[in-house]
């Protein structure tokens, strides 16, 4: 990225921003590794994991990871390697996330979810040499399937070895069938407890923040295709402490953060696991987002942080039996990963009594570019104003011209955290960095005080009869019916029009509602062009991502294959 000139670019927020933070504040780039060391220097005997009600100390966590950085380097691993890590939310994740970038090399977050074929994809693209996973049959059985040309070692941490008694013992007898079964240890296949177990320090690494790559993570862009972002030390680094320093009134050393969020998503990484490296907080993991689970979590633990995705907001809020349990320990709720929906954040505040946050970021920016004020005016519908050191500038999506306050225009970024580039892809990379800022693909508006609304993707605009849809704006009409719960409106083929839209909805329990009464209900909310020519209400809920979003490409998917492709 070539170095941000913010001299003749409107900045509006200036004048409105957070009293107490400085947009101009400094920032400096490190290993993203200094972060651990900070941690055990500073809040050594505090509790740092919470795993199913095992814990680990900072000075724990660091001293795992200087063992396993060590044992790692004496397996070849440094600068130019890249580390995949397939692993749920665990300490796992976070002692092989710093143990890696001790070593120098490039972690590749990827998803346990993902099907083989995903998953060779993913590291045969980025070149993985080694792959760090756990003894989980739905995860290692993918591993041992992968055909790939570069790997060559495996290291599977114990599942059981991380859970607290007796319920290790316990999961051994009843759930035996959940674990894979191991090859013997060899060159290639090595238990990860060989590395936890290891005497020695790693060799020091000298680590070029502003070049270094520590982090490769997938995303697709754009355009669709999936694509590796490479993340400098400087960007992951960064990032972190403007969320840091945007997360105004989070106590270092005593607050406590719900780690529900996976980890090897962008948006967990730096808002959960970094942002808690750096303030000493308590992660209290869960593998694994299930609604009981985390709303007794929430109840029994006191958890004073919570980031999380739109979607698992909306199903707590909606969860039949909340009134049971005590949600008041939340201060800081952050939604991310999705446009929240007014009614979701009416809700979930109603039964929480904690104000969420809507922020807003994409993979190439390690995420986050924008956020509401944790203290300070919170814009119930919009994604609040840039964080320190980050310039948005809109940009007119037909002729490139930047547009007037209120008119929407591409959402176009610059700042410490946009990313080097996409691995091995010039050609892509020079299509969305242009003139040292970040396309992203987004329309939004702005306020005459810096405040940013997001329209909607590019992509998913709906042009029926010429005229421009955003399929955003129609949810947001059809969320304010009190019947619904869950809404995706995508554009659908039509031979008159071109396109046209259509809803899919899912309607709250004990609620009815016809799509003819859905669409006598948006008369007065939205022009008749943006009405969903068609609305298709389900039992079932609708389709979601990994992280719980909701995803308008699978349920086209779905559309395309009910109807042949008409």
């Amino acid at each position: 990225m070539q170095k941000q000139d913010d001299s003749n670019i409107s900045q509006p927020w200036l004048n409105h921003y957070p009293v107490g933070i400085d947009w101009h504040m400094p920032f400096a780039a490190c290993a993203v590794h200094d972060f651990m060391r900070h941690a055990e220097d500073k809040f050594a005997d505090r509790p740092a994991f919470d795993f199913l009600g095992k814990k680990w100390t900072w000075r724990q966590i660091a001293i795992a990871v200087d063992r396993v950085a060590a044992a790692l380097q004496t397996d070849r691993v440094g600068k130019g390697v890249k580390v995949g890590l397939l692993l749920p939310n665990s300490p796992y994740y976070l002692i092989a996330y710093y143990a890696v970038l001790r070593t120098g090399a490039t972690v590749v977050n990827l998803n346990p979810l993902y099907a083989v074929k995903e998953l060779t994809q993913l590291v045969e693209d980025s070149e993985t040499e080694v792959l760090i996973t756990v003894d989980l049959a739905m995860v290692y059985d993918k591993v041992r399937d992968l055909k790939t040309s570069k790997l060559r070692l495996r290291i599977v941490a114990s599942f059981c070895d991380i859970l607290p008694f007796p319920k290790n013992i316990l999961f051994r007898l009843f759930n035996a069938s959940k674990l894979a079964d191991l090859p013997e240890t060899t060159s290639y296949n090595k238990p990860f407890s060989e590395f936890l177990s290891y005497e020695g320090k790693p060799d020091p690494v000298k680590i070029d923040p502003h070049s270094d790559v520590a982090v490769i993570q997938y995303t697709g862009g754009t355009t669709g295709t999936p694509k590796g972002a490479m993340l400098t030390h400087a960007n992951v680094s960064i990032n972190a402490q403007q969320a840091v320093a945007w997360f105004d009134g989070v106590k270092n050393g005593e607050d406590k953060m719900l780690g529900v969020l996976p980890f090897f998503h962008v948006f967990a990484m730096t808002v959960v696991m970094n942002l808690s490296v750096i303030c000493g907080l308590e992660i209290i993991g869960l593998p694994r987002f299930d609604l009981v689970d985390t709303v007794n979590v929430i109840h029994r633990k006191r958890p004073t942080c919570f980031p999380a995705v739109p979607a698992i907001y909306n199903a707590i809020a909606h969860y039949p039996k909340i009134k049971r349990f005590d949600l008041s320990s939340l201060r800081v709720c952050i939604a991310g990963g999705a446009p929240l929906p007014g009614e979701v954040k009416v809700a979930f505040e109603k039964i929480s009594g904690c104000r969420v946050r809507e922020g807003y970021g994409l993979t190439e920016a390690s995420p986050v570019l924008c956020m509401n004020p944790i203290v300070g005016e919170d814009r119930t519908g919009t994604i609040g104003q840039p964080l320190p050191g980050t310039t948005i500038e809109l940009i007119g999506v037909d002729d490139g011209k930047p547009v007037p306050i209120g008119q929407p225009g591409e959402l176009c970024a610059r700042g410490p955290q946009i990313m080097k580039g996409y691995y091995n892809k010039p050609t892509e990379t020079a299509e969305v960095l242009r003139e040292g800022r970040l396309h992203t693909g987004d329309v939004a508006t702005m306020s005459a005080d810096g405040y940013f609304t997001i329209v909607d993707r590019i992509k998913d605009m709906i042009i029926t009869n010429g005229y421009k849809v955003w399929p955003k704006l129609v949810e947001e009409a059809i969320y304010a019916n009190p019947a619904v719960e869950e809404c995706i409106v995508a554009g659908i083929p039509d031979a008159a029009r071109g396109e046209v839209p259509k809803a899919w909805i899912k309607l709250k329990e004990g609620q009815t509602a016809s799509g003819d009464e859905i669409k006598a209900f948006l008369k007065d909310k939205i022009s008749p062009m943006e009405i969903p020519k068609q609305i298709e209400i389900r039992d079932k809920p609708l389709p979601k991502t990994t992280i719980g979003k909701l995803s308008r490409k699978d349920v086209l998917a779905e559309e395309q294959a009910a109807t042949g492709g008409k």
